[in-house]
């Protein structure tokens, strides 16, 4: 089982990561995985975690697969795969309307099959085949990488419902989600089926300020949960009860009462907070229920970001 942590580090610059990174190792973590929103992109700080360690698994989580062509998605993956062979895992998905319709001008049109047509254009390329096809999203005329990996990294799709779970589970490795709890383990799990990787990212706050830690963690909810995949990822895991008058309160434009709504019970099950041994507790609880590689996300508002890293780590069981 995999216990891994997100980079890159918040407040902390790339240029300066490299002993943070070498440390955990250290410290006992598997794995690095980055992500790709409206911060860093998500290869770089895997390509210098490259050069800095010898042991880590690097993994995207992940790769938009509409703001970028086939060809380029390919070439990045098979260079990262040169840089650390069997060390790379790639994590595509297809992200969301407002990072890839309104900050890239790329259209949003028929993700589970864009996602579908990448994974097995990147299956071909990645291992060395030349790709002359017509997919359902888009054409591949004559590509052939001049430089396939000697090892093949795995491949995980992004999946929250059961469509994208019984695709990764079908055509990829596995699948990667998130903004879920240890008890909802099951349920995706269930549906991605046996002999497949599930990594999961898990929002964690050591702080036994609860006050605090509810509050930011109401802003986060709100945040990503008024997004529609997420809120049917939620109606689909059963919150919706719960998570209804955030929703409705969020879509009349009241976004204080949105806040208001949200039950302590929900930031409770999906920001893991309290003493960083109660924080490890609690993350080994999705290790437990099924996930095979755990990557925190740590929150990093009003506490020791470098001590939290250190206290969250294997090493400190």
């Amino acid at each position: 089982m995999g216990y891994g942590i997100t980079i890159p580090f918040d407040g902390i610059p790339l240029s300066e990561h490299r002993s943070w990174v070498q440390e955990l190792e250290d410290l006992g973590y598997s794995d690095v995985w980055s992500a790709e929103a409206d911060g860093t992109d998500a290869f770089t700080p895997l390509a210098l975690s490259a050069a800095w360690t010898s042991k880590l698994t690097l993994g995207t989580a992940i790769v938009p697969v509409f703001t970028r062509g086939p060809a380029l998605v390919a070439q990045s993956a098979a260079a990262l795969a040169e840089a650390a062979p069997g060390r790379f895992v790639l994590g595509i998905g297809t992200s969301s309307d407002v990072i890839v319709e309104r900050w890239n001008g790329v259209p949003f049109e028929e993700p589970y099959k864009r996602t579908r047509d990448m994974v097995r254009f990147l299956r071909l390329a990645l291992a060395g085949e030349k790709v002359d096809e017509q997919f359902d999203t888009f054409r591949v005329r004559g590509f052939r990488l001049a430089r396939p990996p000697a090892v093949v990294p795995p491949l995980l799709v992004a999946a929250l419902r059961p469509g994208m779970l019984r695709l990764a589970s079908r055509e990829a490795d596995g699948a990667i989600t998130n903004w879920l709890s240890a008890a909802d383990v099951s349920k995706v799990a269930g549906e991605l089926g046996e002999g497949k990787q599930l990594v999961a990212r898990v929002f964690v706050f050591p702080s036994e300020d609860t006050a605090t830690v509810r509050a930011i963690g109401r802003r986060m909810i709100a945040a990503y949960l008024n997004v529609p995949v997420y809120a049917a990822f939620h109606e689909w895991l059963g919150r919706g009860d719960r998570l209804g008058p955030m929703w409705s309160a969020w879509k009349a434009g009241d976004r204080k009462a949105a806040l208001e709504a949200i039950p302590d019970s929900v930031v409770d099950e999906l920001i893991l907070h309290g003493s960083a041994q109660s924080v490890r507790e609690q993350v080994q609880a999705y290790l437990d229920a099924g996930v095979t590689t755990v990557t925190l996300a740590v929150v990093s508002a009003g506490i020791d970001l470098r001590a939290a890293v250190r206290e969250l780590s294997p090493s400190a069981t």
